[in-house]
Formats: C-alpha cells, sequence, structure tokens
C-alpha cells in the first residue's frame, strides 16, 4: 500500500493515508515522500472531498473508516484493481510470483533492466539497497511488479495477482502458506493457475523445474510459451552447475554468477530474474554484469550493525523454509556461533499451521530465541523441547535483548527473523550493543 501511495503521487493525485501500526523502511520513505499517514482508524480523520478510497487488504468489516465510506456510498476499490486501471494497461508487465523470493527477485529483475539502461516502472513489496524507494512510474513500457497471492480486499477474494495481467511471468515456487485465507495447498494452486490462465499466448513463463507443486498447477493447463530453471535438473532450459555458475542447456554455455548475496536460493533467484530480462530483450552478460552491483533488499539478510565483531542481520523470514534457507546460508558465512532471534507473527505461524516445520528449519543456528506469545494457538514449548537446536524461550523482547548482549562475542552472528516491527527490537538491541561494547 505505501507503493501504490508513491504510484498515486507521482500521477499527481493529492495522497494521504491511515494505518495502525507502521513501521521502518515503509514508514520513512512515505516520510520523505511528504504522503500524510494518519495513526489509526478514525473516521472523522479522513478527507471529505477524497475521489477514490483504496483499500488495503488487512481492513475488515467494522474498520471506522470502511464503514464511514459504505455508509456513505463513497467510491472505493482494492490496490490491485486501482494498480491495473491507473498504472498497468498497456504496460509490459513483468510479474514475480511465488511463496519465497518474491521480494529478491523483483528487486533484481528492476535493477537489471535499470541497468539496462531502460528505465523500467516497479512496485516492490520491500525496498532494494539500489533503490530509493519500493515504486516508481518509470517511463518505458517496461513495469515489474512483485505478485502476491493473497487476497485483493475484503470484498475481492481473488489473489492479488490475478488484476496483473503480466506478459513475463515468473512462477518462483510454491508451499502452503497463508492458512488465514486458504484451506489447504490445492486452493493456492487453483489462484496460480488462474493466473496462468490471463497470461497471452506470446507470453513467457518462467518456472522452476524443482518445484513439484507449480509443475502440477502448469499440468492444468498452459497457453503461453515456457522456459525452466533449476539447481540440480540440468535438463532445465537454465540451471545452476556444481560451482554455482549459469548454464544454458541450448548451447551448454556457463557464465559464472557472482552474487553480494550469500545462498544457492539466492543463485536461483538471480537465474529467475535474468532469464525475465532476457524477454525483455537485456543479453545475460548484462543482467550478470548489473547483478554484480546488487545490493540486496531492505530486511532481507541486511546487516544493520556491527559492534565489537558481532554482527547483526535483519531478515524477512517467517516460513519455516524461508527460515531454514536463511540460517543455512549465514551459516555457512559466520565463523563463531549462528544466534537466531525469531518472530512467530505472521497468521499462519500463529495458527500452528506449520508447527512441525518450525524445528527441523532451525537445524543451522547455534542458539535459537523466541518470546512467550499469548496470540499462538499451539505449544511453542514442545516444538523448543523436540528442536535439534537449542531454543529459549524469553519472557520478553527486554530479556532477549540481555541474554544476547551477556553471551555473543566476537566472531558471532545474529540474526532477526521477522515479517513485523517486532517491538523495534532491531533499534534496541543495536543501542544495547554499544553501550556494552
Amino acid at each position: 500500500m505505501a507503493g501504490v501511495a508513491l504510484l498515486a503521487r507521482e500521477l499527481n493525485f493529492e495522497v494521504e493515508g491511515s494505518d495502525a501500526k507502521v513501521y521502518p523502511p515503509m514508514s520513512t520513505q512515505l516520510e520523505q515522500a511528504g504522503i500524510r499517514l494518519d495513526e489509526g482508524y478514525d473516521a472523522g480523520s479522513l478527507p471529505a472531498d477524497c475521489d477514490i478510497f483504496i483499500i488495503g487488504n488487512a481492513i475488515t468489516r467494522g474498520n471506522p473508516q470502511f464503514e464511514h465510506i459504505l455508509d456513505r456510498g463513497l467510491r472505493y476499490t482494492s490496490g490491485p484493481d486501482w494498480l491495473y486501471q491507473q498504472v498497468l494497461q498497456n504496460r509490459w508487465v513483468l510479474a514475480v510470483a511465488g511463496t519465497h523470493g518474491k521480494t529478491t527477485v523483483s528487486s533484481m529483475l528492476a535493477w537489471i533492466l535499470d541497468y539496462a539502461g531502460l528505465n523500467p516502472g516497479y512496485l516492490i513489496g520491500g525496498i532494494s539497497q539500489n533503490f530509493s524507494q519500493s515504486a516508481k512510474l518509470g517511463d518505458s513500457p517496461f513495469f515489474v511488479i512483485e505478485a502476491d497471492e493473497y487476497d485483493s480486499a475484503l470484498f475481492d477474494k481473488r489473489s492479488k495477482f490475478i488484476h496483473y495481467h503480466p506478459r513475463t511471468l515468473i512462477l518462483n515456487n510454491l508451499e502452503f502458506d497463508h492458512a488465514d485465507i486458504f484451506d489447504d495447498l490445492g486452493a493456492i494452486q487453483r489462484q496460480f493457475h488462474h493466473l496462468v490462465r490471463t497470461l497471452p499466448s506470446q507470453g513467457l513463463i518462467i518456472d522452476n523445474r524443482d518445484d513439484e507443486a507449480l509443475q502440477q498447477v502448469l499440468d492444468m493447463g498452459c497457453w503461453s510459451q515456457r522456459l525452466g530453471f533449476s539447481s540440480v535438473n540440468s535438463g532445465a532450459d537454465f540451471y545452476l552447475d556444481a560451482d554455482g555458475n549459469l548454464t544454458e542447456s541450448s548451447s551448454a554455455k556457463a557464465y559464472p554468477l557472482k552474487l553480494n548475496q550469500c545462498g544457492r536460493f539466492n543463485a536461483l533467484n538471480a537465474t529467475a530474474a535474468i532469464i525475465a530480462a532476457r524477454h525483455a530483450g537485456v543479453p545475460i552478460e548484462t543482467s550478470i554484469e548489473a547483478l554484480h552491483e546488487f545490493n540486496g533488499v531492505k530486511r532481507r539478510q541486511e546487516i544493520i550493525a556491527e559492534i565489537g565483531g558481532i554482527r547483526i542481520v535483519d531478515d524477512f523470514a517467517h516460513h519455516p523454509t524461508a527460515i531454514a534457507l536463511t540460517l543455512n546460508a549465514l551459516k555457512d558465512n559466520t565463523p563463531g556461533r549462528l544466534f537466531a532471534v525469531l518472530d512467530i507473527g505472521s497468521n499462519t505461524m500463529k495458527m500452528g499451521v506449520q508447527a512441525g516445520q518450525l524445528g527441523p528449519a532451525l537445524t543451522d543456528a547455534d542458539q535459537v530465541l523466541l518470546c512467550e506469545n499469548p496470540e499462538l494457538q499451539w505449544n511453542i514449548q514442545e516444538m523448543a523441547d523436540s528442536s535439534p537446536t537449542s531454543v529459549e524461550i524469553k519472557a520478553d523482547i527486554e530479556a532477549i535483548i540481555e541474554f544476547l548482549v551477556n553471551t555473543s562475542r566476537s566472531g558471532d552472528q545474529i540474526v532477526i527473523m521477522s515479517n513485523g516491527g517486532f517491538d523495534d527490537i532491531h533499534r534496541r538491541l543495536v543501542l544495547a550493543m554499544q553501550t556494552h561494547y
């Protein structure tokens, strides 16, 4: 929604908004753009002369502002619908869909196109270190968008990406998530197939051949061109060899792929972005040059401080698979111990749907720290007791910070994994460590 606000401002709309909990980096970029933000949903704060209200998918019936809009018959729409009507029509849309990696791949792709001089528009669910903000109109036909499968709004339960009508589509991976709106994996697969149905016959689908759930989606029917990528399957159109080089099967040509981001999953993310950029006319060699200068995304393995030889990393991981991939990548780059501080904050994780997957996902951490959380619908102590690594449950954030300050030493790495503000733990930990050292 912050990105939508930025695009509306760039289109010369007067923009303001409301939210309940806003935190950096999104709150910072809104402030820098001069977009007024009201904390909370007081109906009295709504402007009387508003042309249209764009309703985010976190809004539910009973929200005072939405009830005010309904009672007075005011004009409203969803963010995805507004995007299509105002921005995406008549653009070459390059969409990035999947359970994991959407923000990173979208950022990589937008940066490649920008590096190649194509000046794309983009809307990304995070802030790339190579760009100053998460959204931009651009002045070329190309528009890169992070294509989320979450629902569009309380009055439109279709996935957001149904509105985007891409010509180039990356299908990065697919797992069960968002248990608050999807009953099972099959329900998500149906939404992904609805997306596949919107592509033109001359469009391109770039799919992860290692992902069985995605292949099941495409087996339901595919009417567009396809290129596949893989980390292990040399039968795919593009694959990573044992040395991490990107190899094109048709020519057997291998391209050295050197990234600033660690982990084989980031090499796969880069592969998908490179193939998509090639569809837009960017040579593979140019894409690889661009990725040498790609500095990552805020809150994705972002190093936020190094104090007393202890590195503090911020990461958005909150699904067990993403947690496991992040810890595995960081473990290989940690000379000392790896401390993982985990916020069980997503609706799916609170429900306990993935509780059985969480313990094994923590294997690569030397020490895991969690907070007691009365909102959880499952017993995290049982998970802690059965985990293959040491898991401690602390009373609050302050207790976690105290433990880390007193226990960590030079060479250690602390990764904070959360998809929310996590009670401002990042800033508080940095301050405590600076005071200690």
